[in-house]
């Protein structure tokens, strides 16, 4: 049985306090993107091990036991005791990119695990397995625009659809430290409501919907920032880092033929629709 984990942007993200337990609040909207990766599994009949894992694609740093699809099939096998299982992961999503790739692959491997093993487990059920395991991985169940608060962690639904608008995304070869993103922030409200905005025509965003982090990375990787002005110029209505990077994003308007452009054979380049 075979899946296609998809990637996510943010659209706004403010930090607006720091909590007790040293994590921030933040706001933001998750937005589902048709960048995936493959997902398979198999019943292994009679093995010595409870999984084996093949991975293809974009290479993953860590060991298969820290591959957050092999941590979603251990917490269901804990509770439900599944049958051994060959996985076999093909990785599109780049990782380190602000984009979700590790989450939505264990978010979508408890809806492959609860279909493929008949659980009948209900999508709340899900959401809270899938919470365990990153505080956005459940955005992944219902996988619909989303407004999350708190942590990244609380949801509620929104209604917003960017059918047919353009999307180019640039993830350059390097590797932003949430340490360090975090590091240059100031918790502040933002100017501007996230959910007001977010309900206006998206010629508007450029100047009413920012990153925080932006303000913190580009400094350090001026690289990034001028991505996100190569996007600009290409003709993008709004474009933004995704997370705390370090992809970037631009969204162009429907019906848009993007314009070849090089930046660098290091960079991973995504061009799609919504």
């Amino acid at each position: 049985m075979i899946t296609f984990p998809n990637a996510k942007i943010n659209l706004g993200l403010y930090i607006t306090g720091k909590r007790p337990d040293g994590y921030h609040n933040l706001e933001t909207v998750f937005y589902p993107v048709p960048l995936e990766d493959a997902l398979e599994i198999r019943t292994l009949p009679n093995a010595d091990s409870k999984f084996l894992l093949y991975q293809y694609g974009i290479q993953i740093n860590g060991t298969a036991g820290e591959n957050l699809a092999v941590k979603a099939y251990l917490l269901l096998d804990k509770l439900f005791h599944l049958p051994p299982i060959e996985i076999h992961l093909y990785k599109h999503i780049p990782s380190g990119a602000g984009m979700g790739g590790g989450s939505s692959d264990a978010a979508f491997m408890l809806k492959l695990l609860n279909k493929h093993f008949q659980l009948d487990l209900s999508e709340n059920q899900l959401e809270t397995y899938a919470s365990e395991l990153g505080a956005d991985c459940a955005f992944f169940i219902k996988n619909a625009p989303t407004l999350a608060k708190g942590i990244g962690n609380q949801f509620s639904p929104i209604n917003l659809s960017l059918q047919g608008y353009v999307i180019r995304v640039v993830k350059p070869n390097i590797f932003v430290s949430t340490r360090d993103a975090f590091a240059h922030i100031c918790p502040r409200t933002p100017q501007h409501a996230l959910e007001e905005v977010i309900n206006l025509p998206v010629s508007t965003w450029k100047k009413m919907l920012s990153n925080d982090f932006e303000e913190s990375v580009f400094p350090l990787h001026p690289e990034i920032g001028e991505i996100k002005e190569t996007l600009y110029k290409q003709g993008a209505i709004y474009a933004s880092m995704s997370g705390s990077g370090s992809s970037v994003y631009g969204l162009f308007a429907p019906g848009t033929t993007l314009p070849t452009s090089d930046f660098g054979s290091d960079s991973f380049v995504f061009d799609g629709k919504l």
